[in-house]
């Protein structure tokens, strides 16, 4: 999984941009340094760590139990409701769990039972047997997929709640580098535990690494909304649409839904087939691992970082600007690699500058759609956005090996940076650069 394949209104007529609580400028170390960027680590950790137990340790537990290639491939499937989650987004936005002793409002209650499903779901799934249970583990890990693409939307909502606009961009660079670290521990630690303890254990020590989460919920507040949330089912599936369209009316809400679709197209194309290309070239599978789990791991979690914290300064409309551009020179990057032949040292600074442009571009565009949500209906738009950032990352990125093939290499990557162009050339209307926020 490459870097770039890993970012509104309080009432009907009030921009969100002058809603979100403590948008005021503290200045100084405050900005970056408070107890909002500390959350954003815990749900950043939360929400990754689920994903990368479905990605890496399930896979390992099957392939090393001897479980065969085509069933494991198959078990891709079961990641769709990362995908489908916009459908039952309403649901948390329009119920509020509560206990006669405890009520912990709307997201930290859905926060909260979405991470002891998760938990329970993980720690479960290493009691079963892949020889004697391979179903039920397929039905558990779909289970967990749901619990998690669950948990998704709730800790999106809340994060865009808990910040200010100002800090959409940082907040979320901490959290997409804290979801990048937490792959670490399914991907790593878990399988150096696999070599000496049962996996029934290693999958329990998994699971305990989602307790920090669970605390937070318990000691954070529930963020403070303006506006009236939906009050029945009915609003809450309506309303957050019938809300986007009246913004700007239709020629605005396609405007939007053209940029969230096309901006990272050329970016995520140019990265879907790179082990592939690595390997045409000539590089070894030690040179390529060692290469790309060092220098891009680093490179991706600087370029988030970095970004953050220039958005900060820069606002998120000139960071888009700045970013995208980046993100072109990053696939014009493959396009002189395949030119030029491989170098270790050239496929570092290739690997480097697209993991670093993507980190920087994932951090702008999320904190566009993060500003993009009414705060009414955060968790519903929130899901139905990202959702439809994935599409292309998932039908153009299948159609990426049959263009290879047809026009070769270099020829590809140049046509990753046109397909950059179109998204760009959106950002005059969408998030004009005169506009500084």
């Amino acid at each position: 999984m490459t870097s770039a394949q890993e970012d509104t209104l309080a009432t009907a007529s009030t921009p969100a941009a002058s809603v979100a609580t403590g948008d005021a400028d503290p200045g100084g170390w405050r900005v970056y340094l408070n107890r909002r960027m500390l959350i954003c680590i815990f749900l950043g950790f939360t929400s990754g760590l689920p994903l990368f137990v479905l990605i890496n340790l399930v896979q390992a537990w099957l392939r090393s139990s001897g479980v065969d290639l085509q069933a494991i491939g198959l078990f891709a499937l079961i990641q769709f409701p990362y995908t489908w989650k916009f459908i039952w987004a309403p649901l948390m936005d329009r119920f509020v769990p509560s206990l006669r002793i405890w009520r912990p409002g709307r997201r930290r209650g859905w926060m909260l039972i979405t991470q002891l499903l998760v938990t329970a779901a993980i720690a479960a799934m290493g009691f079963l047997s892949p020889h004697d249970a391979l179903w039920t583990i397929a039905a558990l890990a779909a289970l967990l997929a749901f619990f998690s693409a669950s948990q998704d939307i709730v800790l999106d909502a809340y994060r865009r709640e808990l910040l200010p606009d100002r800090e959409q961009g940082l907040g979320t660079a901490i959290h997409v580098n804290a979801y990048k670290v937490a792959g670490l521990v399914p991907g790593s630690l878990s399988l150096i535990l696999a070599d000496h303890l049962p996996w029934s254990t290693v999958f329990l020590v998994t699971a305990a690494f989602m307790l920090p989460g669970i605390v937070m919920t318990l000691v954070i507040d529930e963020p403070e909304v303006r506006g009236t949330p939906p009050k029945t089912l009915e609003q809450a599936v309506v309303l957050p649409f019938r809300e986007f369209l009246a913004r700007d009316g239709w020629r605005g809400a396609v405007l939007v839904l053209g940029f969230i679709f096309l901006y990272k197209l050329g970016d995520s194309m140019s990265t879907s087939l790179a082990t592939s290309f690595y390997l045409d070239l000539g590089f070894t599978k030690t040179e390529i691992g060692v290469i790309a789990k060092t220098v891009g791991f680093w490179a991706s979690l600087a370029g988030g970082l970095i970004g953050g914290i220039w958005l900060v300064r820069l606002g998120i409309n000139r960071g888009l600007w700045i970013f995208g551009v980046l993100q072109m020179v990053s696939s014009l990057g493959f396009a002189w690699l395949a030119h030029h032949g491989p170098t270790p040292t050239g496929l570092a600074i290739v690997i480097a500058l697209e993991a670093g442009a993507a980190g920087l571009g994932t951090a702008a565009f999320t904190a566009y759609i993060a500003r993009a949500t009414d705060p009414r209906y955060t968790a519903t738009q929130f899901a139905l956005f990202t959702s439809l950032a994935s599409v292309p990352r998932t039908f153009a990125n299948a159609g990426a090996g049959f263009a290879v093939a047809q026009i070769g290499w270099f020829e590809f990557f140049l046509a990753c940076v046109a397909l950059g162009v179109p998204g760009m050339l959106l950002l005059p209307r969408v998030a004009p650069w005169s506009a500084r926020r």
